[in-house]
Parts: structure tokens; sequence; C-alpha cells
């Protein structure tokens, strides 16, 4: 059994260990929001945090993240008021959407680390892969959300 503390729940799970913990939270706790794009962590459809960190999970396995707080995008926050999902909803910055967990999750981890990031910020740290084009609008809502955040602003 593994034990796994995620969206600041203690789980516990019957997984081989070594399972990826991105086939944990979606094929054992129902957590469908973490996104499998590629199986390599190249394209970040599958970002979680991990004590804070952006992590790719469908390589991290599950047995390495027991002991650490694991927050999907489901526990970003219970009511879509991140200032990262405030701006994603403010600009219309997703397309197909689909990335757009892991795009939301690791700009956030961004912001917990700089909270005002230059644009040469988020391209080196926002690595994740978006078909659709819209790092441009990516971009946008990460210097959205910053503003939000140092304001305070709910919606």
């Amino acid at each position: 059994m593994l034990k796994l503390t995620i969206n600041g729940e203690t789980r516990e799970v019957d997984a081989d260990p070594s399972t990826p913990l991105l086939w944990v939270l979606r094929d054992h706790l129902d957590l469908t929001g973490t996104k499998y794009g590629c199986g390599i962590a190249s394209c970040g459809a599958c970002t979680v945090h991990v004590n804070g960190r952006a992590v790719r999970s469908c390589v991290l396995p599950a047995s390495a993240a027991q002991g650490q707080q694991i927050t999907t995008i489901e526990g970003l926050s219970s009511d879509a008021s991140h200032p990262v999902q405030q701006a994603w909803v403010e600009l219309d910055t997703p397309q197909c959407g689909y990335c757009q967990p892991g795009m939301i999750m690791a700009s956030a981890a961004l912001l917990e680390e700089n909270p005002s990031p230059t644009d040469d910020d988020i391209n080196s740290k926002i690595t994740n892969i978006c078909r659709c084009g819209t790092l441009p609008r990516v971009r946008e809502g990460i210097h959205r959300a910053a503003e939000i955040a140092a304001k305070g602003e709910q919606a």
C-alpha cells in the first residue's frame, strides 16, 4: 500500500510502487484533471506540484511521492480563485484546453518561485508544449496572474 498526501488529504492506494504517479492519480484516485500527453516528461500535460515544485508525474514513480505534499489541478483551489485560474478565465487563455491543467500548474509554481517573472523567465521555466499555439496567451496570462496576486484580487 502506498500512502500519499494529495491535495491535503492522506490516501492509501493499492498500486505497484513503480507505477507512475500520473496513473495512480488518474486510475486509482479518479483525479483525471492531470492529463497524459507523452509519457516521457517532455510535454508537461501531466504537471503536478510536489512540495510546491512543478513535476512531470508521468515519469515519477508513485513510491517517490510518498511523504511528499502533492497538489493536482483539482487541489489548486476549490473554487477557481487561484490567480492563474482567474487570469486564464479573464483572458480566455486556452484553445483546446487539453494541456491547460499542466500549463496552469507549471505557471502557478513559477509564480510561487518568482512573483514577477519576465518574458525570459517564463520562456525558460514554462517548457510545457501547447500544440494549439497559445503560448503567447499563456505568457500574457502569467503576467496577468502576477498582477492579480500582487493586488490580492478575487474573481
